[in-house]
Parts: structure tokens; sequence; C-alpha cells
């Protein structure tokens, strides 16, 4: 080891330089990371193959500039010198965070190499020469020691942007390559049309960068010394910039993270006015602000927007002013990719034909438009186009971008469902071939089998334990079972639930654990889904389907069978064989004593049939008794009933979704919910006591007493009582809240509490209190994620942790490494964001849906576009209205742009004058010109006009319209069939559609396998009704302007 010294000369934020002499250190033996290594380097794990023609190393420039290029998994083979990983953290945090995750990815071959700390690689910087080209010469030195190290094995390319280096360097070494990224791709990768692509248009917006403007639109950004320093003091404060999306251009919210400031509340954050005091900052950057004097601070618009994006006056109706403040600057840039629409010629800025610069507009109206430069303008134009920013300079009014994929023409549907995935940066491609060569091999030729070794490890409860699954019409992914028997003539009941052994199949740290990992979730869309792990373990081997013997992790409690207490609780690995796989109508029928057809039955005699029926129908009631038992133990202690709009889906002989039916509530739909929570509950108590700092739970704190103040308002303008100190306070007076005249008053009531509720959070239970670990909603002190391995990457997690659980208790030890405090902290929190982001993404995609279901329809004539609404909430200008026929929730305006105001005539019907609109708490009145007036209450029913607004740029968004204020009474469809003519509907448009397309758009083998079904497939939806269901309407609002068809989020 040889010790050097480093210079830097730094300068302080006061403007002052200082002289920094560190010691450095060179070592002879540095891991190389590679196959062909002779030099028995200490290399660890992850290994570059040693059967390339070649390895790579790109030298600091193209790390900073091309990332996105060697980001791409066709690229193999790379080497990230230290220099180049250093250079790239001082772009910034977020790019070298990406960077560390690529190297330590084992799908992605590529390592990091410490260059500047090998002795014979280390190049110390020359007097007078420039950073860069010290940079470069340090890449081409460790290129050099790579070849020499590799005794010539494996020839070393390395590509720069700098030419001077490529006619220095190129000839010196034989074996050692020194070439342009442009030379590289064309010559070694002629056919990756990606990356070429890439290339091109990260190259051209580097050079529009270089062509700046030198005139100054914004102020500049302050130190990243000074910011920090104005944190600590109390002078800045730091928080998250959160756009108004209905408000774009006006209106910003920073959600401040424990700011210093003790002479105000800032709970509610800051508001950020116009366009210059947000200087350049992005929605969802985290930014520095100042607060403005208290004579400029403003209060948050209270009109309806009457159209996205249609920012009113600053007369507008506001609240009182709450503090105001201005960016100074950004501490982290959260850019993703985003989805832009380039506009067609006459709707683009005007350009001659050679002008290859376009302002975009993007998908998400809360982003600022994006400058783009490309050789592609009028091809792209009307086109979804996915991007991403490069800068955003103070000479800038827009930020610069480049293009990196074309995602299809805007309107055409699956171009919609593209975006809606890169807009909620959900990356699904087809499970790779490396992936799939872990599975177990299975055909309908040779099926999968138990392995005896196995099972003999196992508790068989093959011949023991009636087992039986209930789960919706059509489910493929079966992943729990229930078992209930008594024990010691008739003392004791046995209360069993079996979960699929998913953790069996996918071993911790293998390819598929780590895209299961990546995802976190399965994600269901209204036409299709993109299965968390592959179709061979979710339809196949790890669904407990009917008839054949699986691997499963059970808990199994013995009761008492008179007051049901516990008596004992056993958890492990057992093997099972399902009995009867039963669909939740199909239980329901049987416990209300009608006469139904058992598919599993029939092969019986008719005597066996009828014991066999009776033995079932027998553990059906001991399971509802059950189930009742511990549904009122957790009402005792203030469990919440809350209200989402579920939908359940109907499947056809080919497991296609033909039609969306509002669910209609069976008491063993409860059943089932009350046996998985109580399964969580147990599971979360046994790792929680084995593992009391690292254990993954879920917790779901007690939303703010403030965020009830429209539920107490809107109930007490009904005549009833809210109490929200506690969940049981809440609880009952819910269970007041009944109206015998009109029972969505409850309904309504019910969602605005769930509206109200905070997310519920997986976390690390060494990062929290043990005060913080309590589930508000199910009023339980310990709560986990256990039965759903299947589709919640969570549950593989607590799987493992009841594993190693079990082991410690039987004196073995975990079989592996379990994860620390804050490594499962940073797990909790990624899968928190992705189950955000699948909410997101699922409520998108059904608003598309509806939306494609009113687009073509006459709203003047079409009887489907007339429907009942509910008023739930008044606002200055309109109010918002609930739907239940298709389960939509929006704005209904009572006076337009032009002032003019919703009159009503004596038959109830609405038409437009001018006029006035005054607003009481409870109601809201328009009175017009001539003295009519015409008065609109909160719970009262009125007739609405559905319509489609179009966007060639945004989503389409719905349009509902007052045509009277009297209840509808038309001859449109039931309630109960609005949901199923909607999906029927567009399915049959899309399936017309693609008929006459050309060409018509055909599924790969991966494709299909990866969808894992032809057409809409929505059964998993019912899954989250065995839970119950606390959904975030504020964060499912982000996706679309309604929220329509919500769907809850599993248990929170």
């Amino acid at each position: 080891m040889i010790k050097t010294e480093r210079i830097l000369h730094l300068r302080r934020f006061r403007g002052r330089k200082v002289r920094v002499v560190r010691e450095h250190y060179l070592r002879e033996r540095v891991p190389c990371f590679s196959s062909l290594c002779q030099a028995d380097c200490a290399n660890g794990v992850k290994v570059l193959p040693g059967d390339l023609t070649h390895y790579v190393m790109p030298d600091a420039d193209v790390v900073v500039d091309y990332l996105e290029i060697l980001e791409l998994k066709e690229l193999q083979g790379i080497i990230f010198t230290q220099t180049a990983c250093q250079a790239l953290h001082s772009k910034g945090r977020r790019f070298y965070n990406r960077l560390r995750s690529l190297v330590k990815d084992p799908r992605f071959h590529c390592v990091q190499f410490a260059n500047e700390f090998q002795q014979y690689s280390f190049c110390p910087r020359e007097k007078g020469e420039s950073q860069e080209k010290w940079q470069t010469r340090c890449v081409y030195s460790a290129a050099v020691w790579y070849y020499n190290h590799l005794a010539g094995m494996m020839n070393v390319v390395m590509i720069t942007e700098d030419e001077e280096a490529v006619a220095q360097y190129s000839s010196l070494h034989s074996g050692v390559y020194v070439v342009t990224v442009q030379d590289y791709l064309q010559n070694f990768w002629p056919d990756l049309q990606a990356a070429q692509e890439l290339y091109a248009s990260i190259s051209q917006a580097l050079e529009e960068r270089e062509a700046e403007d030198s005139q100054r639109e914004f102020p500049e950004h302050l130190p990243a010394e000074v910011m920090e320093a104005g944190i600590k003091s109390g002078r800045y404060i730091q928080g998250t910039l959160s756009v108004n999306k209905h408000r774009a251009q006006s209106e910003a919210l920073v959600q401040t993270e424990g700011s210093s400031s003790q002479a105000m509340d800032l709970s509610s954050g800051v508001l950020v006015h116009g366009g210059k005091n947000r200087n350049r900052a992005v929605h969802g950057d985290v930014v520095v602000v100042e607060l403005l004097p208290r004579s400029e601070w403003r209060g948050r618009a209270t009109l309806l927007t009457e159209g996205q994006g249609d920012d009113r006056s600053p007369d507008d109706g506001q609240e009182k002013p709450m503090p105001t403040g201005r960016v100074v600057g950004v501490l982290q840039r959260n850019w993703r990719d985003y989805v832009v629409t380039f506009p067609s010629r006459d709707a683009s800025q005007s350009q001659s034909r050679s002008c290859q610069r376009v302002l975009t507009v993007p998908w998400d109206r809360r982003i600022p438009k994006i400058r783009i430069s490309t050789q592609q303008a009028e091809a792209l134009q009307d086109h979804r186009v996915v991007v991403r920013l490069d800068s955003w300079e103070s000479t800038s009014l827009y930020p610069n971008g480049h293009s990196v994929k074309v995602l299809g023409r805007a309107g055409e549907l699956e171009t919609e469902v593209q975006t809606i995935l890169v807009e909620n940066c959900i990356h699904v491609p087809p499970f790779s071939e490396a992936q799939m060569k872990e599975m177990p091999l299975s055909s309908p030729e040779k099926p999968w089998r138990v392995d005896p070794a196995e099972v003999a490890r196992r508790r068989d409860l093959r011949d023991s334990h009636l087992v039986f699954s209930i789960d919706p019409l059509g489910c493929e992914d079966v992943d729990d079972t229930l078992s209930v028997r008594s024990l010691a003539g008739g003392t004791l009941l046995e209360l069993g639930v079996h979960i699929a052994d998913v953790t069996h199949f996918v071993p911790e740290g293998s390819l598929t654990d780590l895209e299961a990992r990546t995802r976190a979730t399965t994600y269901y869309l209204a036409d299709r889904r993109y299965d968390m792990l592959p179709a061979v373990l979710s339809a196949d081997l790890c669904s407990l389907l009917g008839g054949v013997d699986r691997y499963a992790m059970s808990v199994l409690w013995e009761l008492d069978a008179g007051s049901l207490a516990v008596r004992r609780v056993w958890f492990g690995r057992t093997v099972i064989r399902s009995s009867y796989q039963l669909h939740y109508e199909l239980a329901q029928a049987l416990l209300n004593g009608e006469e139904v057809r058992v598919p599993e039955l029939e092969r019986f005699c008719p005597e066996e049939k009828d014991l066999k029926l009776a033995q079932l129908i027998q553990a059906l009631e001991m399971l509802t008794r059950v189930s009742r038992h511990l549904r009122l133990q957790r009402d005792r202690g203030g469990a919440l009933e809350l209200e989402g709009v579920e939908v359940r889906a109907q499947l056809d002989k080919d497991k296609n979704i033909t039609a969306l039916v509002p669910r209609q509530p069976l008491e063993v739909h409860e059943t089932v919910a009350e046996c998985m929570i109580y399964a969580n509950h147990w599971v979360a108590r046994k790792i929680q006591e084995s593992f009391p700092n690292r254990a993954l739970l879920r917790r779901h704190p007690p939303p703010r007493l403030e965020l009830f103040s429209q539920l107490v308002d809107t109930a007490k303008a009904m005549g009833f009582s809210v109490d929200t100190r506690t969940n049981k306070a809440l609880a009952d007076s819910l269970d007041r809240a009944v109206d015998p005249q009109d029972p969505m008053v409850n309904r309504l009531l019910r969602m605005m509490a769930t509206r109200a509720m905070s997310q519920a959070l997986y976390f690390s239970t060494g990062s929290q209190p043990q005060d913080q670990y309590y589930h508000y909603g199910l009023a339980l002190d310990r709560y986990t994620h256990f039965t759903s391995p299947i589709r919640r990457y969570a549950d593989m997690v607590v799987h493992r942790l009841l594993t190693a659980a079990l082991e410690l208790e039987q004196g073995a030890g975990p079989a592996g490494i379990l994860a620390t405090n804050r490594e499962l902290e940073e797990l909790a929190q990624h899968i928190n964001n992705k189950n955000w982001t699948a909410q997101r993404a699922q409520s998108a995609s059904t608003g598309l849906f509806q939306c494609l279901f009113f687009r073509d329809r006459d709203p003047q004539t079409d009887l489907r576009c007339v429907a009942d609404a509910i008023i739930y909430a008044i606002r200055d200008n309109g109010v918002l209205v609930f739907v239940p026929e298709y389960g939509i929730k929006g704005p209904v305006y009572l006076r337009n742009k032009e002032g003019q105001v919703v009159s009503a005539e004596a038959g109830g019907s609405c038409k437009w004058q001018g006029g006035k609109v005054r607003r009481y708490p409870s109601y809201i009145t328009t009175t017009t010109a001539g003295g009519c007036s015409a008065t609109f209450r909160l719970m009262s029913h009125i007739t609405v006009r559905i319509s489609v607004r179009s966007s060639s740029c945004h989503s389409d968004t719905l349009v509902l319209e007052v045509i009277s204020n009297q209840p509808h009474r038309g001859s449109g469809p039931p309630a109960s069939q609005g949901h199923r003519q909607l999906v029927q509907e567009v399915v049959r448009l899309a399936e017309s559609a693609q008929q006459t397309a050309a060409p018509t758009h055909k599924l790969s083998r991966q494709e299909r396998d990866f969808l894992q079904s032809r057409t809409p497939n929505l059964y998993s939806i019912l899954e989250e009704i065995r839970e119950l269901a606390l959904m975030d309407l504020d964060a499912l609002s982000q996706a679309s302007e309604q929220t329509v068809l919500t769907v809850p989020d599993p248990l929170p």
C-alpha cells in the first residue's frame, strides 16, 4: 500500500478559498470484477462474463451525458471507473444513485472499478491540466491496466466524445481502442435502433444547450451551502413542490419537511403563486423557499376551474391568506420520464421548415412545456413521445429535453395506455429468458409435482383437513385457502388460513426476486394486468387450485368452541390439497340453503354427494360464526367500515372480462376478509416479537382532525352529529348517520370519511416507536400483509421473516441474512411508492375507458349520457357530485365564464341566464337578472348530462352539466347495468378498431405470457373486497380530473 496526498482547493460559501490536503492510499490489488481474471482478485459475486468480444469503458463526459444509453440491457461488459462515477456524482445525487443501482443489479453486465485506488492505474493530476483532460487520461490509464491485467484475453474499448483524445490515444496501445460514442454505436451496434435514436436526440439537445441565449428570465438559484445554512437558521424552508393540476400555471404548494420556523404553523405548506416565483422548479422537486412579507400572502383559490388549466384572475374566490413564498433554489431534481405531444404545425410556434426546436406539451398539466430539438418534428406531429429533461437554465422560459421513445399517435387506445404507464413510472417489460430459466418445469404432458423430500419437512394437511377457497368467479391466482374443523369432541374449533408458499419457488436474491422487488405489486388496469411474478407461478404452481397438491404457509388457531377464545396458534409450512374452489356467489348460496351446483361434487354418487355437501355447508357455517365474532371484536375496538366504489369483473369462458358490475355486498365477502385480517394480525405479532427492530409491518396513522371538516359540516347539514375524536367514536357516528329515505346519504358520508383518512404505510419496526404501530382503520395494535404473496412483494418479505422467526424458535437460526432496519425501511418506502403509482395508474386507466365510452355518443340524444347525481360538496361557483350509475365524481358548474348562472324552471329543467351565485354552508343559490332563483342543497339529487371534453395533448375528461334540479327518472339503464354497458361498449369498439386497422398489431409470445390474458381481465380486483378499503382520493385524483370507478387499495 502506498500513501499519497491529494490537494484540493475549495471555496467556502462566503467566498474564502481553503486548501485541503487529504491522504490517498494506493493498493496493488483492487478487484477487477472479470471472470477472466487470473490474479485471484477478490471479485465477489457479480463479475463480467468472459464470452464477450470486448469490454467497454466510457470516459467521464460520456457517463455524465449519455448514461441512459449505457443503461440499455443490450450493452454488456461496461466498466464504470471511479473517476467517471465521481464526475456523475457532481451532476446530482439522483443520477449517481441511478448508476449505483445499475451496478448492483445482477441483470446488467456492468461493474465499477476503483481505478483511483489501483497503484498502476492511478494518474495524479498535472499542474495546469484541466479537469476534463485529467479525467480522460485516468480512464484511458484504467483501460490499459485492464487489458494488461487480463493478459490480453479481452479487448477494451474506451468511448469518449473528445476528438483530441481519440487522436491522441487510439494508436498508443494494442488491444485498447479509443473511439467516439457515435462510431462505437455504428460499428459495434448498428442494429440497436434505440441506442442510435437516443444518441441523436441527446447530442442535439447538448448542442442546443450550448447555444442558449444569455438574457436571464429567472433569478439564479442560491448555492447549496447558502441554502443549507439558511435552512438551519430558519430563514429558508425545505419541502417538496406540488403543483395544483387544476391551476398549474398559477398555484403550487411546498409541503414542508420539518421546518424550523417556530413563529408560524407551516403544517399546511407554503403557497407559491405564479410561474416566476416557482423559479424553474418542476412538480416533485425538493426545493428551498423563502417566505414573502405577510402583506403579499395569498389564499388558495376556492372556485371550481371550468376547464383543465383554466387559471382565473387574482380576484377570484380565495381561502384566508396562508404562508406564501418563492423558490430560491432546488436541492434535488426529481425529474422522471414525461410523455409529451408534438403539436400540429398550426398549433405550434411559428417556425421555418429548417427549424427543429419544438415546444412540446406534456400530458401531465403540472409540467411546463418542454423544448425539444429533433429532426423528426413534422413526422411526430400529434404523436405521444417519451422525453427526459436535460436542463433548465435561468436564460430560458422552458426546460430543455430530448426524446427517448415514440409511443404512437395521440388518441389511440394502446398509445393512451402506454402513456399512463410511463407517466406513473411503471416499467414492466416481459420476463427475461434468464428469469424464466429459474422457473420449475411444468407442462400439460408433465405437470409439476410436490417433492417427497420437501413434503417430509412440512406438515401434511391433505388428508386431515377440508381445505377450500372462496374467490371471485374465474379467479386464476388463488393465493389463499381456508379450513375449519371440530376438535376434542366438539369442545375446540380449529381455524386455518393457508397462503401460497411463493418464497419456496422464489429464492431471495434470484433474478425473479429482483424483478418482483422492482415491481413491488401486480398492476391492474381497466383492460389488462401486469403481473409481479411469471405466469407459471402466479397462475399455476403457486395458485392453490382445487384438486392439486400445493405448498403453503399456514396459520392454525385452536379456539374454544363456546367463547371462541384462542387457546393455541401454530405457524408453519404445509402441504395442502384444496377440495373446493368456490366463488363468492356460490358460497353465499350454500349458506342461504339454496340448491346450487358444486362442480367438485358432480363425480360422486348421490349418497356420497349429499354427505360431502353437508360437510361443506357445515364448514361454511362454522367459518361464518367465527368471522362474525372476529368482526365484533374489532368493532368494539373502533374498526371503521368505509366506502369505496367497488366493481365485480364478469368473465366469459375464456376468462376474459365482458362487463363490470357494481358489487352486491354478501356476508361471505366479510367472512373471508375477517379471516385474512386475523391472519395478517397474528403474523404481524409473531414477526415483531421475533425481530423487534426489523420486521415489516403496516401502520395506518390517525388522520388530522381538521381534514374531517367537510364530513362534519355535511353531516350537520343533514341533521347528524359526527364525532371524529377517535376511530371508535367515528365508527359509531357513521353507523347512526342513516337516512331511511335515501341510503346514498350514509354511503357518501363514508366516502368523505375515506377521503380524510391518512394513507396506510409499510414500515420497519426499528424506524418507529411502538405506539406508532397502530392501525387506525382496523383498530389493531399490529398489522402486516401476509395473505397475497402472488401479487404483493411485501407479503413475500413477511413470509421470509416468518420463516426466519420459526427457524429462530427451533434454535436453528435464520437460513439467510436478514435485512437491517435501514435496508428494510428503504424497501418499505419503495413498496409504498409503487403502491401509490399502481393506484394512480388504475384510476387513470378507468378514467380513460369511461371517456372512451362516452366520447362517440351524442349527449343531447343518447339516454345513457343522462344520469342521477348526488351533491356532496359546495363550492363558490358550483357543486361536486357523485354519479352512482357510473361511479363518477366531478364538478358541476352553476356559473360559467360568461357570468351566466343556472336557473331552474317550474318542472325542474335548467338553462343558462345572466345572474349571480351565492354560497352558504349547506347549499348554494343562483339568482337570475329576472329574479328567478334555484337552490342546490347538500345530499340532494339532480340530473346531469355527461359528455367528454377532448384534448389532443392531454387526457380527455368528463364534463357533467346539470339539466334538472330534480332526481333523474328517465328510461336509461338501471344502475346495476351502467358499468356493464360501459365496458362492453368500449371492448366492442376496441375490437372493431383492431379489425379495421392496418396492419393489425399481434402480441408476441412473450407479451401473451406476460399479460396472461388476451383481453381485459380484472378478476383480481375482487381480492380487495377481502380487506377493509381505505383509499386516498387526493392521491388518486392526481392521475385524472375525476375519480372514476375507484377500486380500493388493498387493506391499508
